[in-house]
């Protein structure tokens, strides 16, 4: 079993602009990859992944900073999954109830 220490999350948090076609052009592209990498968008410029390891998060890291668009900035917070049970959501004024993480890994 997985200790939730060793277990991480990824949240990539991006600022990107959208002013003229070729940047909201960009924008759709980005945001496109991270669903085709398996992250879940938690807000509109905000995606989070649920990952096995460091090594997974490394290498994640390495294919979004190989596709972050020439404008725009993009940050990447990584933490584990026992600190990830700490957070705190609200839906309005509503607590919005915690998500659970992945039981297994889907096999494509």
């Amino acid at each position: 079993m997985l200790s939730g220490y060793r277990m991480m999350w990824m949240m990539v948090l991006f600022d990107l602009p959208v002013l003229t076609r070729p940047e909201r052009k960009a924008a759709t592209k980005f945001r496109q990859f991270l669903l085709d990498q398996g992250f879940e968008m938690s807000q509109f410029s905000v995606y989070m992944r649920f990952c096995t390891g460091k090594e997974q998060v490394e290498a994640l890291t390495r294919r979004i900073g190989q596709n972050v668009p020439s404008t725009g900035k993009v940050h990447i917070l990584c933490f584990t999954d026992r600190q990830y049970e700490t957070m705190v959501c609200f839906d309005g004024r509503i607590r919005a109830a915690q998500r659970r993480n992945p039981e297994q890994y889907v096999l494509f």
